[in-house]
């Protein structure tokens, strides 16, 4: 029962919210204990009498001390109180009555004013006064003695029944607002829980974000990770029906081709040589595709073998070029480099130059005879920007979002589409880039071109990559 965060949360307010009032209640019935109502009534009654004389001051306050006695004794009985006139050294003047006098003198009584005072006298009698100064300089005191009470007079105090009533209702509205405030706490925490149970990688919407702010960070980073658990699996899914399809065809064909030769379809030599030529691309396709992917996976899991090294990215760049000059020539497409002044950056060689290949080879495969692609450089602040661009077929917009996703392969339909491959080469080209703390981005219009942005930080030779970090 007491095992759930809300109902431990709640019994905590709970617990809180009694201790205060509770430590409330014995300071108030402190207070009325100290100051009984019998107490109060009294020092009102003392201060009624004095504000009476003080109207009248002028009258008896210069009277000699036998009138003055004579008129405070009278004062007495007629108001039912002790009344003593004091003078600014502690001297008792006048008394009604005796035997207070000497506990007065000795008593520092003009140091605190509160509503009432107590002294004891000669015979251990306790007294309440109160005083008041008047314009001579005297002070005029009213004492009473005080009443006696017991702790069990405080149950019959005015003050307590609307206590009472105050504290249970504070009582019953406090409970109330901490079941609440544990509720906004408990449930969105509920929720990720609930949600967590139920969550089985499929679709799952995202949890409203309420609650505190920590709650609330809670549950957008359940919602951000069930969103990248989500995409993973998708991922994982596509991967698997990528590599599928991708296989199917090959091994359909070499199923087909070895039939054939088993079979005896494949009767003549020449027949026999064509269907070996077929399975011997088709295995060498698989293979390469599987190179491919395995140096994908490398790549991704930050455990590929990265030969750092400073590297000339003005001779790596016209080496390319020098490369594909003749495959440029055969497709009746012009070829420029344009690199220079560039300072040495910290990669490896072979990767980088796989990346400008991949790249170029592409450029080279879409863009038709009479076109022209160009490779440029530049120098960006920390950075070199490399830019591979032709004047090919250009990019759908609704596929520029996911040319370097694994297996994506823009239509084929467009020109230059049957040199298609696996779909693997530009994802290790972005995960080549990545590696050495690059990016790469592409701008293309249909009909115009394609343009491939890489930019690679001029990081000091001792850098790490961010291939080396993620080990």
């Amino acid at each position: 029962m007491f095992t759930s965060l809300r109902t431990r949360l709640w019994l905590t307010y709970a617990l809180l919210i009694v201790t205060a009032l509770f430590v409330v209640a014995i300071i108030f019935f402190a207070y009325l204990l100290a100051n009984p109502v019998v107490d109060r009534q009294t020092g009102l009654r003392l201060n009624a009498t004095e504000s009476l004389l003080l109207a009248t001051q002028s009258e008896w306050s210069n009277l000699p001390p036998g009138k003055l006695q004579l008129f405070l004794t009278r004062q007495d009985k007629l108001l039912t109180a002790r009344l003593l006139l004091v003078s600014p050294q502690r001297q008792v003047i006048a008394d009604s009555r005796a035997g207070l006098a000497a506990s007065l003198e000795g008593r520092r009584f003009f140091r605190l004013i509160r509503l009432n005072q107590t002294v004891t006298d000669a015979n251990n009698q306790s007294w309440l006064y109160v005083y008041r100064k008047l314009d001579n300089g005297d002070f005029l005191v009213a004492a009473a003695p005080r009443p006696a009470t017991s702790p069990l007079s405080v149950l019959t105090d005015e003050l307590l029944p609307p206590f009472i009533l105050g504290g249970a209702l504070a009582l019953v509205l406090a409970l109330f607002l901490a079941f609440w405030m544990a509720r906004w706490v408990a449930d969105p925490l509920q929720r990720v829980v609930n949600a967590a149970g139920e969550f089985s990688g499929g679709e799952a919407k995202p949890l409203p974000l309420n609650g505190p702010s920590e709650v609330r960070e809670l549950v957008d980073t359940f919602n951000k990770m069930t969103a990248r658990v989500q995409s993973g699996q998708k991922s994982q899914r596509d991967f698997v029906a990528n590599v599928s399809h991708e296989l199917k065809t090959p091994l359909t064909s070499i199923q087909g081709f070895a039939q054939a030769i088993l079979d005896g379809t494949a009767s003549t030599a020449q027949e026999q040589k064509q269907s070996a030529q077929v399975i011997f691309g088709e295995a060498s396709r698989m293979y390469r595709m599987v190179l491919n992917l395995l140096d994908l996976a490398r790549l991704d899991a930050g455990i590929a073998d990265l030969q750092r090294a400073p590297v000339d990215l003005v001779a790596l760049l016209h080496g390319v070029g020098e490369r594909f000059e003749p495959q440029a020539r055969q497709a009746g497409v012009g070829l420029e480099v344009r690199a220079a002044g560039l300072p040495a950056i910290t990669g490896d060689g072979d990767r980088l130059a796989q990346v400008f290949n991949n790249l170029v080879d592409n450029a080279l495969k879409y863009t038709p005879a009479g076109g022209r692609v160009s490779v440029g450089t530049l120098l960006a602040g920390d950075a070199v920007e490399i830019t591979v661009a032709d004047t090919g077929a250009g990019i759908p917009s609704e596929s520029l979002a996911h040319i370097f996703e694994r297996f994506y392969q823009v239509d084929p339909s467009r020109t230059g589409g049957v040199h298609h491959g696996a779909g693997l080469g530009l994802a290790i080209v972005g995960e080549i880039v990545r590696a050495h703390g690059g990016k790469i981005s592409v701008r293309s219009i249909v009909g115009q071109g394609s343009e491939f942005i890489i930019r690679l930080p001029l990081v000091d030779p001792d850098a790490v990559t961010l291939a080396r970090r993620k080990k």
